[in-house]
C-alpha cells in the first residue's frame, strides 16, 4: 500500500470519529475545574479542528500562514503554541463541524497530491522545533495530533456526564 494512501486511510479513520464527538458537544465554556491551562470545549473544537491538514499543509506546502518575512524562530515563544486563555474558540458546533471538514478536505487533497517520493524521502524539522523527521512520519503525527485532541475530547464529555463510550472514541458512534 502507497504511504498517501495509508495516510488517507488513518485519516478518515480519526476525522470520522471526532465528527461523532463534536457532535456530542455542547457547552462551549465548560473546561475542567481543577489544574490550570485547559482550554474550553470551544477552544478544544477549534484547535482539533485544524489539528491535521492545515498542519500538514505547512509540512507539505512550506506555507505555515505566517507572513512571508517572519521566521518562525523570530516569533514570540507564545505564537505557535499560545497559552489556552489566549487561544480561539468555535462559536458553535456547526463552526466546528464545518471547520473540521474543511480540515479534512484539505488533508485528504494534499495526501492525494503528494508525491509517495517526498512521503518517504524528504525530511524536515518542524518550525516548532524537534527532530528532522520524514514527510510521511510529519503528516502520521498530525493525524495522530488530531486523535489525541479527539481523546481529550472525549473526556471532556464523560467530565460532563455525556453517554459516550468506547465506541464513541473510536467510531464515532
Amino acid at each position: 500500500m502507497k504511504l498517501s494512501e495509508l495516510l488517507k486511510q488513518d485519516a478518515a479513520g480519526v476525522y470520522a470519529a471526532a465528527e461523532g464527538l463534536f457532535k456530542q458537544a455542547g457547552d462551549l465554556n465548560w473546561k475542567p475545574a481543577t489544574g490550570k491551562n485547559w482550554m474550553t470545549t470551544g477552544q478544544l473544537l477549534h484547535h482539533a479542528a485544524t489539528a491535521c491538514g492545515s498542519t500538514c499543509k505547512g509540512f507539505i506546502t512550506g506555507d505555515w500562514g505566517f507572513p512571508t518575512d517572519t521566521k518562525p524562530e523570530d516569533m514570540p515563544a507564545d505564537a505557535m503554541m499560545p497559552p489556552a486563555e489566549k487561544m480561539p474558540s468555535v462559536k458553535s458546533i456547526d463552526e466546528a463541524l464545518k471547520m473540521l471538514a474543511d480540515d479534512k478536505a484539505l488533508a485528504m487533497r494534499l495526501f492525494s497530491e503528494v508525491s509517495e517520493d517526498r512521503l518517504g524521502n524528504e525530511r524536515t524539522a518542524p518550525p516548532w522545533g524537534g527532530p528532522e523527521r520524514t514527510l510521511y512520519q510529519h503528516c502520521n503525527e498530525m493525524i495522530w495530533h488530531l486523535g489525541q485532541h479527539k481523546g481529550q475530547l472525549f473526556y471532556y464529555l464523560k467530565l460532563q456526564g455525556k453517554d459516550v463510550n468506547t465506541m464513541s472514541l473510536w467510531a464515532g458512534m
